[in-house]
């Protein structure tokens, strides 16, 4: 591990001293540094995210606007992402701890420009073959993998005793991207932004009325803003002197603590990031078949909101009460509203439509709460930097939600006509984290009390 000693061999990228967890540094420079890349990295992540899930706002159109794609092929556009994200935070878990949070931040921000570009020119034409809209899909799912930089980054710059909320406000902003996208995209698709580049409206026919958009908007819209962060990210941040090389950070998977959180986590950010992406199509699927259907956007937003709002939140909450309790109460919480959402997922009309919502955006609530506080938990039970591999770690595995959480819920439509398996099984994996959680960490006596 290389410490301040040697940093004078090391380039002006790296700062010559950090020392948070000392109270004097920490007054002195540290405090007015951390704040400033927090800032910057949590407006990266922000549209990181946003990028991840513009999928899921653009596919619920495509049939709409000329597109021929099957349910299975639209559930699995939406899945795509959630498989990338996942596979992309393995590498970057290991990335800042090598090569600083500079230059990955700094590189993994401009990458997100291939995919925003590449899908505004893909929904411009209804012949675009599948497998290229699945590859884009896949592009965008490395907005979800920067999340594996950018927060093993934060938890490096703050002492311990601020580690839940600064990265519950970062993870938590960040999550707004979610429910940003969702929420921006039927607004900005209704005006042609991109005139000066020749974009051509597409015809949206959606319950028997027919409206011009330009669907490519969707995407196009993060082009600037993604430029402006990755100049940002050059010119304000500096590498924290503390490196590891790949045999120490592999030495996270020695630790049965590792585990445990990956299942954690699993559950709070693995269902949240799941159902995001896949909570539009869902009410299409369910309810888009009746008179007067539901715009799916025009809810869907809601559940990433507050569950972003509330990680914010709970982040604060979670420095004062530690971190076990919360996920205890997120668990439970989790787990009822799962059962309670299955009474209304087999709707022979509308009625059931609000408490539907209702129940889902409970899961998304008691999500949020888990979320804060299982990254309120994890600086407490390992030291860096291992802290931040672990950091990585599970939130690579709890990447792949909106893919597992996708294909199994075009799994069970296919098997069985409906989405109850799904929900039973969801509650199911919180009462094994319950569980887990309260032996190890929660209990009077407990292995880490966190």
């Amino acid at each position: 591990m290389t410490t301040s000693e040697s940093s004078k061999h090391q380039s002006s990228a790296y700062l010559p001293e950090w020392t948070p967890n000392d109270p004097v540094f920490w007054e002195r420079e540290g405090k007015a540094r951390a704040w400033r890349t927090l800032w910057v990295t949590t407006f990266g992540l922000t549209l990181a995210f946003a990028v991840w899930f513009m999928v899921s706002a653009i596919v619920v159109r495509l049939n709409d606007i000329g597109f021929n794609l099957s349910k299975d092929q639209l559930f699995w556009l939406t899945a795509m992402p959630g498989l990338a994200a996942g596979l992309t935070r393995l590498r970057h878990m290991f990335l800042v701890s090598v090569y600083g949070s500079r230059t990955t931040l700094t590189l993994s921000t401009l990458g997100l420009l291939i995919p925003a570009v590449g899908w505004g020119l893909a929904v411009q034409n209804p012949e675009t073959p599948f497998w290229v809209l699945l590859s884009l899909a896949f592009l965008a799912g490395m907005g979800g993998g920067n999340f594996s930089s950018f927060m093993p980054s934060t938890s490096l710059f703050f002492p311990k005793k601020m580690q839940g909320t600064a990265l519950g406000i970062q993870a938590g902003i960040g999550n707004f991207g979610v429910s940003m996208v969702q929420f921006l995209t039927p607004w900005v698709v209704g005006v042609n932004l991109f005139w000066f580049l020749g974009s051509k409206s597409e015809q949206w026919v959606f319950a028997g009325k027919t409206s011009t958009i330009w669907l490519q908007n969707a995407s196009w819209v993060y082009i600037p803003w993604l430029i402006a962060a990755a100049v940002l990210s050059w010119l304000l941040i500096r590498n924290v002197p503390i490196k590891a090389n790949m045999k120490e950070q592999l030495a996270i998977f020695g630790d049965k603590h590792t585990w445990i959180m990956t299942s954690i986590y699993m559950m709070t950010f693995g269902a949240f990031s799941g159902l995001a992406a896949a909570f539009p199509l869902l009410i299409k699927t369910l309810y888009g078949g009746f008179e007067n259907a539901p715009l799916p956007l025009k809810f869907a937003f809601l559940g990433p909101l507050i569950g972003s709002a509330v990680r914010v939140l709970f982040g604060l909450i979670a420095d004062k009460t530690g971190g076990a309790i919360l996920t205890t109460i997120s668990a439970i919480g989790m787990g009822i509203s799962a059962v309670a959402v299955t009474f209304f997922v087999t709707p022979t009309d509308l009625t059931t439509f609000p408490m539907f919502v209702g129940t889902m955006l409970a899961i998304f609530f008691f999500s949020g709460i888990g979320n804060a506080s299982t990254f309120r938990q994890m600086p407490v039970i390992f030291n860096p930097p291992y802290s931040a591999g672990v950091i990585g770690w599970t939130a690579a595995i709890a990447a792949f939600g909106p893919f597992i959480v996708s294909m199994l819920i075009s799994f069970n439509l296919a098997a069985s006509g409906n989405v109850k398996g799904f929900f039973y099984g969801l509650a199911v994996f919180c009462m094994l984290n319950l569980a887990l959680n309260w032996w190890f960490y929660g209990r009077r006596g407990a292995e880490k009390p966190s």
